[in-house]
C-alpha cells in the first residue's frame, strides 16, 4: 500500500494541499496524486510528479509525458481531518504583521433605526434546503492518493501547442498575434456562452519542438505563453 508521501506533486497555482488526478494520455493510465508542494520551475512544464507516481503512470524512464490534471479535492491531514485554510504558511509570513494591542473596549446602546421594528414582525419565506453536498477534504469528495492506477480513455493522437493568451475581444488577440510573427494564429470557441479569441502556435510533433518555440515567444515578451495538449 503506498501513501501519500510516495505520491506527491507539485503545482505552481494549485491551492495547498489538494488531490489531483493526472492521466498519461500516451498510455491512458491515471492516478491520484497529493499536490503538497510549488513547481515546476522548467518552463513549459504543468506539474512536477514524485518518482513513484512517475513509474506508476509509465513515464519514469522519459522523464516527461503528455499528461492532464484534473482536481479532485482538498486534501486530507493525516488524522483524516480536513486541511484547514491557511495551514502550512510559514512561520515567517505568519509573524510578518505585528499583533494588534489589546485595550478597554467601550460599548454603548445605538438608536434605533425608523421601520425596522415593523420589518421584523413580517413573516419570512422560508428558502428551500440545499441537497446533501460532499464535504470538501472528505472521502466522499474524490478519490484519495492511495496508488490505485486506472485506465481511462485518451485521444488517439495529440498535439502540442503554445497558447499565448486568450481574449473575449477580437482586436486583443489580433494584436497580440501581429506582434508575435507569422507563426501564430487565432482560433475562436465558446465558453460558457462567451467568445473567446485565443492566439497560439503550432501544432508541435514532439516535446523538444514546442519547447524551443517557447523560449522563442516568452523572449518576444509573450509572458503568459505556456504549452497545452489537445487532440
Amino acid at each position: 500500500m503506498f501513501t501519500s508521501k510516495d505520491l506527491t506533486a507539485a503545482h505552481k497555482t494549485l491551492p495547498l494541499p489538494v488531490n489531483v488526478r493526472v492521466t498519461n494520455l500516451d498510455n491512458g493510465q491515471s492516478l491520484v496524486v497529493r499536490v503538497n508542494d510549488r513547481g515546476p520551475f522548467a518552463q513549459g512544464r504543468v506539474i512536477d510528479v514524485s518518482e513513484q507516481a512517475a513509474r506508476l503512470l509509465g513515464f519514469y524512464e522519459k522523464g516527461t509525458a503528455r499528461v492532464r490534471v484534473q482536481y479532485v479535492a482538498r486534501a486530507d491531514l493525516p488524522t483524516g481531518q480536513p486541511q484547514p485554510f491557511g495551514a502550512g504558511t510559514p512561520v515567517e509570513v505568519q509573524n510578518a504583521v505585528p499583533k494588534v494591542t489589546t485595550g478597554t473596549v467601550e460599548t454603548g446602546s445605538l438608536p434605533e433605526i425608523p421601520g425596522t421594528r415593523e420589518a421584523a414582525q413580517k413573516p419570512v419565506r422560508q428558502l428551500p434546503k440545499p441537497a446533501q453536498t460532499a464535504t470538501i477534504g472528505s472521502a466522499d469528495a474524490g478519490a484519495l492518493p492511495t496508488g490505485q492506477v486506472v485506465r481511462v480513455p485518451v485521444p488517439a493522437v495529440t498535439h502540442l501547442f503554445i497558447q499565448l493568451g486568450a481574449f473575449s475581444n477580437y482586436s486583443n488577440a489580433a494584436r497580440l498575434a501581429a506582434r508575435m510573427g507569422p507563426d501564430v494564429n487565432i482560433s475562436a470557441i465558446q465558453r460558457n456562452g462567451q467568445t473567446l479569441y485565443r492566439v497560439r502556435s503550432g501544432p508541435y510533433p514532439a516535446t523538444e519542438d514546442a519547447d524551443a518555440a517557447l523560449s522563442r515567444l516568452l523572449g518576444l515578451g509573450a509572458a503568459d505563453a505556456h504549452i497545452i495538449v489537445e487532440p
